[in-house]
């Protein structure tokens, strides 16, 4: 999946993944005090816009210009201007050390390589006491037609994710069916994994 199938998908659909923010992302940052915050592979910028409502200041990334356009737009429409979105291949993001309170990675799907560098600089990223804020389609994933990607390599494991954070306080790790009503491509049961985590 490259830049032209998700600026393809982003361009045809009115939106792919809703305008609500991710209910766990929501629920973990409604327990935080506004700060910085993080937001790779952000896509429309539902979580973006509900994270600057809240009084957070975002920092987003993806690699679709039209997803960037649709985020801000919106923001604008809603009188928020909080949100700076940068167009960057993450597997080259080179981000700065012990800039943000919080980072959320809400299905983010990448090679596993990708995947490493990814979570290594957003480690290095969050100030000491910062949080790591996950959540994606398990391997398990494969046994649902409700969303995510059709290669395991590019699903995730509880495995997977203490190897990747093992050099923080891991305060959540589960696997978990959940119920998804995210717009037209995150829809009906699926398998989850979620992980809260804290830098020292």
């Amino acid at each position: 999946m490259n830049k032209e199938f998700w600026n393809e998908r982003y361009g045809q659909h009115p939106t792919v993944y809703g305008d609500e923010p991710n209910e766990f992302f929501k629920e973990q940052l409604q327990s935080l005090t506004p700060g910085k915050l993080l937001l790779p592979a952000e896509g429309e910028g539902r979580n973006a816009i509900y994270a600057a409502s809240l009084g957070w200041k975002v920092t987003a990334y993806d690699f679709s210009e039209v997803a960037k356009a649709k985020t801000l737009a919106r923001a604008a429409s809603l009188g928020i201007t909080s949100i700076e979105y940068e167009v960057e291949d993450l597997g080259k993001i080179k981000l700065p050390e012990e800039e943000f309170n919080a980072v959320a990675l809400i299905y983010v799907h990448l090679p596993v390589e990708v995947r490493r560098h990814l979570h290594q600089e957003c480690k290095k990223s969050l100030k000491s006491g910062g949080k790591i804020i996950f959540e994606s389609f398990s391997k398990d994933q494969l046994k649902y037609n409700t969303g995510g990607p059709k290669d395991r390599a590019l699903l995730h494991s509880i495995s997977d994710l203490k190897a990747d954070f093992e050099d923080l306080q891991i305060d959540v790790l589960q696997e978990k069916l959940i119920e998804l009503k995210e717009g037209p491509f995150h829809s009906g049961p699926a398998s989850v994994v979620r992980l809260v985590a804290s830098k020292f």
